[in-house]
């Protein structure tokens, strides 16, 4: 199949700002999926409300659009009436970390087999520009027009503490980095969390003077570096990339199938 299998392209063009680093994080999902040769019938996609949550609809697999923050606890559902299928939850900064954030520091803690992509464009776009828990301080944002004092959550820190059995951070100026990690992500046995830091020109960058698309893309470039790298060894302050956690942990799902199948007079324990 090719990536424009895997598309609702009659919902096309699509809603995001020109610019907006969504598409991107679409194109190397679909990318990922092509390269692992995935059938679009065994992907579910659940998602929930915002910019990002918009990806459920122009893609040609099973999906739900549910409601905001609630993505995480969908997808659950679906794994546990059906384990054998590949759960896919783009999430942005309040579905995965406001109002969601106690369903993804569980569902990571659970390690149930499903993989969490958090689009972090450090603001809420669809609703005028509030500042979200990714924001960070110093941010001017509708909600703080003299700049906040929020500090923000570190994806990748909290997704590791929480118990996630792979997480990953890349960007959308990282395309093929994005699509390897995605691939690595999709194909883990357990919760799988990958940041892709993700441009929002007409919220955060217009108000932070962050500059037009590019220039927030050449900010990823020039502000991030590999994970083990000399560049983040000289200069910590870098926001590092890569892979953080990849580890084999029991399945949730699988676990709760041992109990069911112990208790009916199977053999497992």
């Amino acid at each position: 199949m090719s990536v424009k299998d895997y598309l609702r392209e009659r919902f096309f063009p699509h809603m995001w700002c020109p610019g907006c680093g969504h598409g991107t994080v679409l194109n190397s999902l679909l990318r990922a999926v092509e390269g692992l040769g995935l059938d679009k019938s065994d992907i579910v996609m659940t998602s929930g409300i915002g910019c990002s949550a918009r990806i459920s609809g122009y893609v040609d697999f099973h999906s739900l659009h549910t409601i905001h923050g609630r993505a995480l606890a969908f997808a659950t559902g679906v794994k546990f009436s059906k384990p054998e299928l590949k759960l896919l939850v783009p999430m942005g900064d309040g579905d995965a970390l406001a109002i969601g954030g106690n369903h993804f520091i569980h569902a990571a803690r659970r390690n149930i087999d499903m993989t969490a992509i958090v689009m972090n464009n450090r603001i809420y776009g669809m609703t005028g520009g509030q500042f979200s828990p990714l924001s960070g301080v110093g941010i001017k944002a509708t909600t703080a027009p003299y700049l906040t004092i929020d500090n923000d959550f570190d994806v990748v820190k909290m997704a590791t503490a929480a118990g996630a059995s792979f997480v990953a951070r890349s960007t959308t100026y990282h395309v093929l980095e994005a699509v390897d990690i995605l691939k690595k992500a999709i194909d883990h046995k357990g919760f799988s969390v990958v940041e892709i830091l993700s441009q929002c020109p007409t919220h955060f960058g217009r108000k932070n003077k962050g500059g037009d698309a590019s220039n927030m893309l050449e900010s990823y470039k020039a502000n991030t570096a590999k994970t083990g790298s000399k560049a983040l060894a000289e200069n910590p302050s870098l926001i590092a990339r890569g892979i953080f956690v990849d580890e084999d942990r029991p399945e949730y799902c699988e676990s709760y199938d041992g109990i069911i199948k112990r208790l009916s007079g199977g053999t497992e324990s």
